[in-house]
């Protein structure tokens, strides 16, 4: 569900009481434009752990100040992660909460990248900055959805052909993460649908026709054979027993 962040508040009560009699851990993760007190204090109220991301200020720089001096010496050829942890009570809000700062040096980089979460999970720093990283993925999935299968080329003249439209792009999304969820061969399990569109559908082969065979010879620049064999035996195995007579 998209929760605007000016009515977060009044659209989260419903979700909220949906879940009430349910006994089951709660979360709640969101961008800076969800940094609201009152929605903390929501959250707070009905027992969800939550971790918002803040936009930062003077006072919470101040906080990192330590982690945001470059160290003497040759900068490392990899990324360097710190992790602040700290109490922090804004002008607004009503009690002090925890916030972790993140700062992060990057090869090539004149100055640190810093982000900062507040929060009431109680684990480590760089366990919740990992759990707020995850709120991306759904994004993920759109993005991946408009690149690879051009779900929002909708140039139809009527909405009834646009929904048809959007409903086969919709089909074949799934069909690709259906895919995706096949016992795949351990090289290629990661990879997205653009990949797998490019790289194992959308390949060119040359069809070789014989007195007793069909031949379909595949270039192996980007699947090699062993690896195409592999994948079509994972989807053959898909295939529903035969029914005995």
């Amino acid at each position: 569900m998209f929760i605007a962040p000016t009515d977060g508040k009044r659209y989260l009560k419903p979700v909220i009481a949906r879940y009430a009699d349910r006994h089951l851990m709660r979360f709640f993760r969101a961008g800076a434009a969800f940094a609201i007190p009152d929605l903390y204090e929501l959250l707070e109220a009905e027992g969800y752990f939550y971790a918002i991301r803040l936009r930062a200020n003077r006072v919470l720089q101040g906080k990192v100040a330590h982690l945001l001096k470059r160290r003497v010496g040759r900068p490392p050829n990899n990324v360097r992660r710190l992790f602040g942890d700290f109490e922090y009570q804004a002008a607004s809000w009503d009690k002090p909460r925890r916030v972790i700062a993140k700062v992060e040096w990057h090869p090539g980089e004149l100055f640190p990248r810093v982000g900062f979460v507040v929060t009431n999970l109680p684990m480590k720093p760089d366990w919740i900055i990992l759990f707020y990283n995850q709120r991306g993925t759904a994004e993920q999935h759109i993005k991946e959805g408009k690149q690879a299968i051009n779900w929002t080329r909708l140039s139809c003249k009527g909405m009834a052909q646009n929904e048809v439209r959007l409903q086969l792009h919709a089909l074949a999304y799934n069909l690709g993460v259906f895919l995706q969820g096949v016992d795949l061969p351990e090289e290629i399990a990661d990879w997205s649908l653009t990949s797998l569109q490019t790289r194992l559908i959308k390949i060119g082969a040359r069809v070789v026709r014989h007195a007793r065979a069909i031949t379909f010879q595949l270039a192996e620049v980007a699947v090699r054979g062993d690896l195409f064999r592999c994948i079509m035996a994972a989807i053959h195995r898909l295939r529903a027993p035969p029914v005995p007579a």
